[in-house]
């Protein structure tokens, strides 16, 4: 007689609403004991996210962690500059700047960065794969190693994104486990009504300006969310102008930005360079629409609560 394996949901927790209420619903379907519930550090997170972390283990229970590792990447790149970037022509000055840097520092978002001599965009959002996907992959292998069949519990709803708009209820994965995405047809208007009927509490960072809660910032995060953040967050402006000094050192160009756009004609690298580092993207953020006149309104201090979703009212 065969045994039945036993079925486990993993859960992506970041600590935003959506993950909140994908647990939730993976504890009515599953149970509670049938449950693992998973939070990928990014090492970009911000100290609200940590705290929320916590309240959310008195809540569900034990979250375990996972961390992106670029020890051996940066390990290797330090070889490949050393021995490679001479012999295309790179001058030595940049040669020593860039293995100044290339060390691990144990902050998974600017080791990838540093190993990469760049960081993500738009058009290159390896963010997401090799700092959540990734390791949230590695810990479902382990599971699936040990005999588990395995739910993916992800909290993806279409009308987030135009990239989410066909996303299904379920599917299978070439790993070997099935994906669900439970909340795909609902608002965040109505995963939000769902926190406060079950209950559960929302991130506070929602009710600080943020529409997520991810990355601080976030490579994506618009105007409104930025200008927010220099003014409820400047230690986090400081990190990201940090940031940039390091991984371009640790770029052949020697100078790369937190936030990407569109070039214009003619411009050069110092040019590029200045317009896009993060302090210049600050000043841009205080502007008016248009983006060439300071906006007063948007300069004055911001109120003690500010909500994207109507959570000040």
């Amino acid at each position: 007689m065969t045994t039945a394996r036993k079925t486990l949901a993993v859960v992506s927790m970041s600590t935003g609403k959506d993950s909140g209420i994908t647990a939730a619903r993976a504890v009515d379907a599953l149970g509670i004991d049938n449950c693992r519930f998973v939070f990928a550090d990014t090492g970009n997170e911000h100290e609200l996210v940590y705290q929320h972390l916590a309240y959310l283990r008195t809540f569900f229970g034990e979250i375990a962690t996972v961390k992106a590792d670029f020890a051996q990447h940066i390990a290797r790149k330090r070889i490949y500059v050393e021995t490679v970037w001479p012999s295309k022509g790179v001058p030595d000055d940049i040669v020593q700047r860039a293995l100044g840097v290339l060390h691990p520092t144990g902050v998974p978002f600017l080791d990838l960065c540093l190993w990469k001599g760049r960081f993500p965009s738009r058009m290159a959002q390896f963010c997401t794969q090799e700092l959540k996907r990734g390791p949230l992959d590695a810990y479902m292998m382990e599971l699936l190693a040990q005999g588990f069949d395995l739910e993916s519990w992800r909290g993806i709803r279409r009308d987030e994104s135009q990239n989410r708009r066909d996303a299904v209820p379920r599917e299978r994965a070439a790993e070997g486990w099935t994906i669900v995405h439970p909340i795909v047809d609902m608002t965040a208007g109505q995963v939000i009504a769902e926190h406060h009927a079950r209950g559960l509490k929302l991130n506070p960072l929602y009710s600080l300006g943020m529409k997520r809660v991810g990355c601080m910032p976030c490579i994506n995060c618009g105007k409104d969310e930025l200008l927010e953040i220099s003014r409820r967050f400047p230690e986090h402006i400081d990190k990201i102008r940090e940031w940039e000094r390091l991984v371009s050192l640790a770029s052949k160009r020697q100078w790369t930005t937190f936030f990407c756009d569109a070039l214009q004609d003619a411009e050069t690298d110092a040019e590029i360079f200045d317009r896009l580092r993060i302090d210049q993207r600050v000043k841009w953020a205080q502007t008016a629409r248009g983006g060439r006149q300071a906006d007063f309104i948007r300069t004055a201090p911001q109120p003690a609560c500010s909500s994207l979703y109507g959570l000040c009212e």
